[in-house]
């Protein structure tokens, strides 16, 4: 019997720096959920010049699973080069970035694509219900981080950093990303929603990671992010386009809509 698509084709891709502990089980998950969802994906691993067994992980999966690339960096370019990799090395019509780590259930991408059709929309971004698990040094950096992106820029976001963003090739193709850092995140949601694409965010349970290290709270990767929102600012800053207001499940929020609160978080 002929199994018919649900969804259009999908590129996933994952960043990676020093992940040997969590690429096998990124894309075991992936290849549990993508094949439900349509019958034409990729899944792609940038290597950000890992200097543990990343490399080695991802080369034997490759040789055994066709659907899954592996770009590999020369030099580590950080976050901001890996999701450029990543995005520009994507090919099919509906792109979704996360963290290796998985950080949030797989399964709910079905969700998610059921609410980007069923809302029309171009992207949607996925923000944690409940963080309290990350610590207060964490939670702390990631509310005046949020709160200052929400009032530089004037948008409703709630979790910018959120590692679980899907969009349509027609979002990605309309920009060019320039962030090296962590600050590529606000850039591709603030960007987008100036030129006019239907952009949402939806309330997801959140997973913090069990292994590795994550440095996104480092004073470095700090200081960069804030560097970068400097220096981009007026690049991103202009006008967004009028807006009707739009009525919305209590868990999913128009980025670009009236203020106000999504779900739990």
């Amino acid at each position: 019997m002929t199994t018919v698509a649900k969804y259009p084709s999908i590129s996933l891709f994952f960043p990676a720096w020093n992940e040997e502990d969590y690429v096998e089980r990124a894309v075991s998950r992936a290849l549990e959920v993508l094949p439900k969802l349509t019958d034409d994906f990729e899944i792609i691993v940038v290597n950000d010049a890992s200097t543990d067994r990343t490399q080695e992980v991802c080369d034997a999966l490759a040789a055994k699973v066709p659907q899954l690339r592996v770009i590999t960096h020369p030099v580590n370019l950080k976050l901001g080069g890996a999701m450029r990799t990543g995005l520009a090395a994507s090919t099919k019509d509906l792109v979704l970035y996360s963290d290796i780590d998985l950080p949030w259930d797989m399964r709910e991408l079905e969700r998610a694509l059921h609410l980007m059709d069923y809302l029309e929309a171009d992207m949607i971004c996925a923000f944690r219900f409940d963080r309290t698990s990350e610590g207060p040094k964490r939670i702390v950096y990631s509310f005046v981080y949020n709160l200052l992106i929400r009032a530089l820029f004037d948008i409703q976001i709630k979790d910018v950093n959120f590692s679980f963003k899907l969009m349509h090739r027609r979002v990605l193709e309309s920009m060019e990303l320039k962030s090296q850092g962590s600050f590529i995140d606000a850039e591709l949601v603030v960007k987008a929603i100036r030129k006019g694409f239907r952009v949402f965010q939806m309330g997801v349970d959140y997973f913090p990671r069990t292994r590795g290290i994550s440095t996104l709270a480092s004073p470095s990767v700090i200081l960069k992010m804030v560097k970068e929102l400097v220096n981009l600012y007026p690049e991103t800053r202009s006008p967004p386009p009028p807006s009707k207001p739009v009525r919305l499940p209590p868990s999913v929020q128009q980025l670009r809509s009236v203020p106000g609160h999504a779900g739990r978080g």
